[in-house]
């Protein structure tokens, strides 16, 4: 569903000649959806007679700044930082004059992705209208006293270092937000807002009827109210998800026969003291055409329930598998099981496929036919293009992560350790995947951040364990850079069957030096379409220099010391 926003706004001086309120509501520009939509009010305090600047440049401020920060930033921080330099630019105006020239209260909303976030100052207020109810979702910093309830406590420009509230909180299609000034909920109770709010459903008739309405009350103020209502949403971003995960449970270890949101537990598959994955069976219903159906779910130990990163990781996988692209070599992923409510607790649930892993095939067959070998290493790169063209990294390409499905179709799993540029910072920096399958960049002195030449290096480690059930350079054991020191061994030593082209293109994929390898996965993709019919040339063998830089050094210093001890020789021996 397109993000949709309906908004309109009223605002008029009321009984005063300045009208010292300012609002505002801006949608983003094409390329910017995910950052959302933004909208304020503000409320000029009068007292040093710029009041309505000091709304103005607020909101103004606000509004055209939030689309210029990172889209990395979480909304709070973002509005964090705009505020908080609008206040000390608004407190140096202010500074050393009495009483202060200009204040303004400020309530801003954003909305983005499925997740609403609100910053609030002063006595201005937000409302939420949804299922019939009209919440009010700010706290005025007003003095707690009948006689200076509009003494406020907290203002924009009115001290180096402002408090902001701020509250975030779910999205819904339906949900109406009101944002106010006190002339307006000074006068009106709430089930007059709510009332006027409903009536009409076009948010500019009702922003009008709810001022008109607060002048009739007998307001003394300016008067203005602004609505925002959602009529649709975009899909939900990686904030939205890793917020709504972090309030559920991690399920503790199930057993054949549990049950959990309308699946059952069918058998354990896997364990590794960070993850836990299990088969599961949708029960049957009379609304669930679904029923019996088998899915593969994913949750992490409950030794990990706490673990704020792990957490992360997780829901950064959900969310990938989601908003990636889909294709038939991807595993597809489930919100929920149809006919059934919300999750109960943090998981997630992927299709099931009947097959069998490469690893498993290889520990059966210790090889793979040739034919057999090429055709996976085809499919596979098909979904590493996919993936790689919109900028994602697997990270973990091995046997063990490719699975053959009972359909013919090689899938891709795991993208638990995937990198897409929104992973967690501590996840950036692990040093994940399996040692064997790692390029040799990333055990250097000063090692290469992963690229996708690191995934197609991998699946090259992976052909020629298909080939040869060998691995070229031996078990790599972690930051043992020390089997990197020679090339690989010719995979036909291992597998006489192997045809020349083939190891020619084996090896471009295992090759030390990274200016020797496929850039990319259509490249290497082609030279197994092409074959023999148009084959690469072998690649050129590393030389001594080339694989240990000090090997000049050790050769010089050996023949240095082959002469000294001739000469101590000649001294001590030969005759004078």
């Amino acid at each position: 569903m397109a993000f949709q926003i309906d908004t309109g706004y009223a605002t008029l001086a009321g009984t005063k000649v300045i009208n010292e309120d300012f609002c505002g509501a801006m949608l983003p520009d094409r390329g910017q959806e995910e950052m959302g939509a933004i909208a304020a009010v503000a409320d000029g305090v009068s007292t040093g007679g710029m009041g309505k600047e000091a709304a103005q440049t607020t909101v103004v401020s606000v509004l055209r700044d939030y689309f210029g920060t990172s889209k990395k930033w979480d909304a709070t921080v973002a509005l964090d930082r705009i505020i908080g330099a609008q206040n000390t630019w608004l407190a140096g105006v202010n500074q050393r004059r009495q009483p202060l020239l200009g204040l303004t209260t400020l309530t801003a909303l954003v909305l983005r992705g499925h997740t609403y976030t609100l910053a609030h100052v002063g006595d201005s207020r937000a409302y939420l209208l949804r299922g019939g109810e009209l919440r009010q979702l700010t706290h005025d910093h007003i003095v707690n006293h009948p006689d200076m309830q509009h003494q406020l406590l907290r203002a924009v420009g009115a001290e180096d270092r402002i408090v902001v509230d701020y509250m975030q909180g779910d999205l819904q299609v339906g949900d109406a937000f009101l944002l106010l000034t006190d002339g307006v909920h000074g006068s009106l109770t709430k089930r007059q807002l709510m009332e006027l709010l409903t009536e009409p459903w076009d948010s500019q008739v009702a922003s009008q009827a709810i001022v008109d309405k607060a002048l009739q009350a007998g307001s003394q103020d300016n008067v203005t109210a602004l609505i925002v209502r959602v009529l649709g949403l975009l899909d939900a971003t990686l904030e939205d998800d890793s917020h709504a995960n972090s309030h559920l449970p991690i399920p503790p270890l199930l057993k054949v026969g549990n049950t959990i949101d309308g699946l059952t537990v069918t058998a354990p598959v896997a364990d590794n003291g960070i993850n836990v994955l299990y088969q599961v069976r949708s029960q049957k219903s009379d609304d669930n055409d679904d029923g019996g159906k088998l899915y593969a779910l994913k949750t992490l130990h409950p030794a990990r329930a706490h673990d704020k990163d792990e957490r992360a990781m997780l829901a950064h996988e959900g969310w990938l598998a989601k908003n990636t692209r889909q294709a038939a070599h991807l595993v597809r992923i489930h919100a929920k099981i149809e006919g059934h409510t919300e999750r109960t607790s943090f998981y997630l649930l992927y299709d099931w496929h009947g097959g069998e892993t490469l690893q498993q095939m290889l520990d059966k067959r210790h090889q793979l036919e040739i034919d057999q070998a090429i055709q996976a290493a085809m499919q596979t790169l098909k979904a590493l293009g996919l993936l790689h063209r919109q900028g994602v990294i697997h990270r973990d390409i091995k046997p063990a992560n490719l699975h053959l499905g009972d359909d013919g179709v090689l899938r891709v799993l795991d993208l638990g350790v995937a990198l897409s540029g929104k992973e967690p910072a501590s996840m950036r920096k692990l040093h994940a995947g399996t040692p064997s399958y790692i390029n040799p960049e990333q055990w250097s002195d000063t090692p290469e951040l992963p690229d996708a030449q690191s995934d197609l290096f991998a699946l090259g480690v992976t052909l020629y364990q298909m080939l040869t059930n060998k691995l070229p350079y031996g078990e790599v054991l972690p930051y043992q850079a020390a089997r990197y020191h020679r090339d690989a061994t010719k995979p036909s030593r291992h597998n006489p069957s192997i045809p020349m082209w083939l190891e020619h293109v084996v090896l471009k994929a295992v090759a030390r030096d990274k200016r020797q390898r496929f850039e990319t996965a259509e490249e290497f993709l082609l030279a197994l379409e092409r074959g023999a019919s148009r084959p690469l040339t072998a690649p050129q063998a590393t030389s001594l220099l080339a694989r240990d830089p000090t090997a000049a050094w050790k050769l010089g210093l050996g023949i240095s010391l082959l002469f000294n001890l001739m000469l101590i020789y000649w001294l001590l021996f030969l005759p004078t």
